[in-house]
């Protein structure tokens, strides 16, 4: 039997900042495919074909203004920031740590600012367009996904290395 892990300890770093007691909540991206249907002669039902990925997006929540990523707002180049996520994953049943880095590179495409209320806490929320992610699960990279250069490296394997050899893209 076993249970499952627990986010026991996290922190986040934007351009190498701690957020120590600033962040509150991390929302990693979610991972997706693109898939296209296709029913051809001879098949019996359709199959969902393989069109690549979607945009990643990625967001985080602090308890109160930003002033750095006010500053990076605008940011012209579609990697111009850079986050990391650390976190620390407790299993119950064996009390194992498993700790994960999840690292972005994107720029802001959303800030909000929430509501002020003299004497109650705020939420300063970010949205982030991710151009570049790699999560690294104790030590070792799991993943890592650059589309800009092509890359889709999953449990050690570039799947996309033929792929970019053949267009001469090294």
């Amino acid at each position: 039997m076993g249970m499952p892990r627990t986010l026991k300890d996290m922190m986040m770093f934007n351009e190498g900042l701690a957020y120590q007691g600033d962040a509150k909540t991390v929302t990693l991206p979610t991972l997706t495919r693109k898939m296209e249907g296709h029913r051809g002669a001879g098949m019996s039902g359709e199959v969902q074909m393989d069109m690549g990925m979607e945009a990643m997006e990625a967001s985080f929540v602090c308890g109160g203004p930003m002033r750095q990523v006010l500053r990076q707002w605008g940011t012209p180049t579609l990697d111009g920031v850079y986050i990391r996520f650390a976190g620390n994953y407790q299993a119950d049943d064996t009390a194992d740590v498993d700790h994960i880095e999840v690292i972005m590179r994107g720029r802001f495409s959303e800030i909000e600012m929430g509501d002020q209320e003299v004497g109650e806490p705020s939420e300063f929320t970010t949205t982030m367009a991710v151009a570049y992610y790699k999560l690294v699960w104790n030590g070792r990279t799991e993943l890592e996904i650059d589309p800009l250069n092509m890359i889709e490296m999953v449990d050690g394997i570039d799947r996309l290395a033929e792929r970019r050899a053949l267009l001469g893209i090294f």
